[in-house]
């Protein structure tokens, strides 16, 4: 692995301005319904396996390398929780709650039934550390009111919790409201503080969906997340893959590189990489279907997501020809996969969480209905992403894309939590406890033991190894 100066710190802009809101902790007024109590998407269009794509969410060619979109989902219901919601061979799909999340992944602390009731509370009570930055589009001025409500409904740590607007580049004073965004940031800031119930929980806000606006929200966040000694920053928006976006991967590590961990959705169109998840310094998020007994709901099985993204980068390339990162190029110093394909192109994702819309999560909202209050289920991999984030919070191994050699004093670029997840592949009796590998559904790509393009090295158990 080659060592080198940080050639990249001397691109940092010295001083970034920012606006920090003082968030209200008040619960916001309005009905505070259960799920099912509301049709929030009627007029979406239908997605694939019959649910309901969001307009934030939908994805147009045209828009690569310009314009992001979420990668939230609801399920044919339309929001709506129902009991078991797809049966087979005995086996059904439900809602998901912290409590039956902290269960099924085995985070320390976790309190409440491992079967999902939203009126039984319970959660992960303990761990975390630094901050983790949520980097979205647009402004929700309910969130701070919405996740104080979803903590108190689940008995979980009040968070610590701060919001941002990333308007330093000039392109707004406050960023305008989306509602489509909005639940996209409810979900992100109330499921990373689900599984990291101890660590800061940073709301960036960029002035819109455009990329230059998104990345530089990114680099506000990572230096956020630097001033608190480190952390993780969690991206749950993507766009298709397009020329020259190496260019961008400097967003994602090269700036504070020290104790940050970068996560991105894989997305939700099944088979094929999209960007930033392709980015070789990020923790790619695919997602799964939790599988649960019909009768009493025990769970039995994880298997893959149809919609999860998956699949070989067409840009972001491994070579050995520069002594050190240069536009993307992966090299020597990220070749977690390298054992895997050899030096070929990244492939995605790396590790996975559920992300089925049929046993999507619980999240509590006021900004899709702007200002009416609901608890809707919601799947796609942008619950991969946060969860995933706060996991790796939780664990504290405090990794980065930074390394000082303490013998010599100087510092390489290395995609450290990737390295650890893909570490433990060959070793069967770390792999299993660490690990649960999906071996069986199918986004459109190959699916199988160990590493595949659904769900990377699979989803974690516990906090070890990650």
């Amino acid at each position: 692995m080659q060592n080198q100066n940080w050639q990249f710190m001397s691109k940092v802009v010295a001083v970034v301005a920012v606006t920090l809101l003082v968030v209200s902790v008040s619960t916001i007024a309005g009905a505070q319904k259960l799920p099912g109590n509301k049709d929030a998407a009627a007029a979406a269009p239908a997605g694939p396996h019959n649910w309901i794509t969001p307009a934030s969410s939908i994805e147009r060619p045209a828009d690569a390398g310009r314009r992001a979109h979420t990668n939230w989902v609801f399920g044919g219901t339309n929001g709506r929780v129902v009991e078991g919601q797809a049966q087979s061979q005995g086996l059904t799909t439900h809602y998901e709650t912290p409590s039956s999340m902290g269960c099924l992944y085995k985070i320390p602390g976790n309190t409440g039934p491992c079967v999902p009731n939203i009126n039984s509370p319970g959660g992960p009570q303990k761990g975390g550390w630094g901050a983790i930055a949520v980097v979205d589009a647009y402004d929700n001025p309910y969130a701070a009111g919405e996740l104080q409500t979803f903590d108190a409904q689940f008995g979980l740590p009040a968070a610590n919790f701060v919001q941002v607007y990333a308007n330093g580049n000039g392109d707004c004073s406050t960023p305008p409201f989306d509602p489509g965004w909005g639940l996209e940031e409810s979900l992100d800031i109330e499921w990373a503080h689900t599984m990291a119930p101890k660590a800061t929980i940073v709301l960036v806000e960029a002035c819109s969906n455009s990329f230059t606006d998104l990345l530089y929200a990114e680099y506000v966040a990572a230096g956020i997340v630097s001033s608190y000694g480190g952390g993780d920053v969690t991206n749950s928006w993507d766009s298709g893959e397009f020329s020259g976006e190496n260019s961008y991967d400097a967003y994602f590590g090269y700036y504070y590189p020290f104790n940050t961990v970068y996560f991105a959705s894989a997305g939700d169109s099944g088979c094929g990489a999209s960007y930033p998840s392709s980015s070789p310094w990020i923790v790619s998020a695919g997602g799964t279907t939790v599988n649960r007994n019909a009768a009493n709901l025990a769970f039995k099985s994880e298997s893959c997501w149809a919609g999860s993204g998956g699949g070989t980068s067409s840009q972001e390339v491994y070579t050995s020809a520069f002594p050190y990162p240069t536009n993307g190029d992966m090299g020597p110093w990220a070749n977690y996969q390298y054992g895997i394909f050899g030096q070929s192109n990244r492939s995605t994702p790396d590790m996975s969480f559920n992300a089925d819309p049929n046993s999507g999560v619980v999240v509590y909202d006021c900004a899709y209905d702007d200002g009416t209050c609901f608890f809707y289920e919601v799947g796609g991999t942008s619950v991969s992403s946060p969860s995933l984030a706060g996991i790796v919070n939780n664990a504290a191994n405090k990794l980065g894309v930074g390394h000082i050699n303490p013998a010599t004093s100087s510092g390489y670029y290395t995609a450290e939590e990737n390295n650890l997840l893909y570490s433990q592949l060959g070793g069967a009796a770390a792999y299993s406890k660490n690990f649960y590998d999906v071996s069986t559904g199918s986004n459109g790509c190959t699916v199988g033991k160990g590493w595949d393009y659904c769900t990377g090295v699979g989803s974690p158990r516990a906090l070890l190894g990650k």
